[in-house]
């Protein structure tokens, strides 16, 4: 018997964002791969006004496209995720706003800011990177026995960027002293993925794994949340 599992995906849907295209493609080819029967909604920022709008789902996918419409209502999924358990993945602007998320409300940094949204303002956990990644591709080191490095059965994993801000360095100690960690890092030992321990799934990449589905291939961590969904 199959199982169904309902993902919601944060993002304000654009059919000109190669990423908002590839998302479901990747979460269809994983159902299959896994033999789940998946359904998924797009939950547009500014209509996340309230936690009961997301109690439905079995997962998340913050997807990229931040600046969001609604700050606030990406920052309560993901909040909503990370307090209730339910497996999250977040790419690109998903990861800068998990960061996000994190440090205003974990670390208690309320002047935490994306230098993108509110520029010169506050405390930048997410800055302008020394140099764009618009369809840059690579590859990243995973963390030993971490989620991704599960997920990807791998050392290593490639990678193709579509974004111009990360986490700031000045505070990736702080960030990433636990239970938030760094499972991923570029050949200049930045990083670019995070996990939570004690979490069952939280884990957001900066790069985008999604854009794998466009050219053929597999999506392990699409794979990874929608195992983990169906565990919820």
């Amino acid at each position: 018997m199959t199982t169904l599992v309902n993902i919601g995906i944060v993002g304000d849907r654009d059919d000109a964002i190669a990423a908002h295209l590839a998302i479901p493609l990747a979460l269809a080819n994983a159902a299959s791969a896994l033999d789940v029967d998946l359904v998924f909604d797009w939950l547009a920022s500014d209509r996340i006004d309230d936690v009961a709008r997301l109690a439905g789902f079995d997962a998340f996918w913050v997807a990229p496209g931040s600046p969001y419409r609604s700050l606030d209502g990406a920052l309560r999924a993901i909040g909503y995720a990370r307090t209730s358990g339910r497996p999250l993945l977040g790419t690109c602007g998903g990861f800068q706003h998990a960061i996000l998320e994190y440090a205003r409300h974990v670390l208690d940094w309320p002047d935490a800011m994306h230098a993108e949204s509110d520029p010169g303002v506050g405390r930048p956990v997410i800055a302008a990177l020394e140099c764009s990644l618009v369809e840059a591709r690579g590859s990243v080191a995973l963390a030993p026995g971490s989620l991704i490095a599960r997920a990807y059965a791998a050392a290593t994993a490639p990678t193709i960027y579509r974004c111009r801000y990360g986490l700031n360095p000045e505070f990736r100690a702080a960030l990433t002293a636990g239970p938030l960690r760094g499972t991923a890092e570029d050949e200049n030992g930045d990083l670019r993925a995070i996990e939570l321990d004690g979490h069952p799934f939280f884990v957001a990449t900066l790069w985008q794994p999604e854009r794998a589905a466009l050219e053929g291939q597999r999506v392990p961590l699409a794979e990874a949340l929608v195992t983990a969904a169906r565990r919820a």
